[in-house]
């Protein structure tokens, strides 16, 4: 097997291998670690059917990064939201980003938006 050289004079990438760098300390948002709810067929909506971040988990990420915008869903009846308002505009943007997600986690969450 050929040595790990480098593809030209100057370059250092032969010095580095792939295998040697370190990845960056951005905090995990995988599901293993717990931060999202598992999702279950048929059982309601939110936290309890997987769809999204639990509180637990967004207050985790907010913690690992300062000055981060993350919120919850908006799971207020759309009914009961004022037309116009932050909320109002949050779900409505949601729904529409998320119109086309049709696995079962994107339906999730979907169901929690109510949308």
């Amino acid at each position: 097997m050929k040595p790990f050289t480098a593809k030209h004079a100057t370059c250092t990438c032969a010095m580095d291998s792939p295998l040697d760098r370190k990845k960056g300390k951005a905090p995990s948002r995988k599901k293993s670690k717990g931060y999202y709810a598992k999702v279950k067929k048929g059982r309601g909506t939110g936290s309890k059917a997987g769809g999204g971040m639990t509180a637990k988990g967004v207050a985790k990420y907010r913690r690992d990064n300062p000055g981060s915008k993350l919120k919850t869903a908006v799971t207020t009846p759309p009914s009961k939201l004022k037309r116009g308002s932050k909320a109002w505009k949050r779900r409505k943007s949601f729904c529409a980003r998320s119109r086309s997600w049709t696995s079962e986690r994107g339906k999730a969450a979907r169901r929690k938006w109510n949308c």
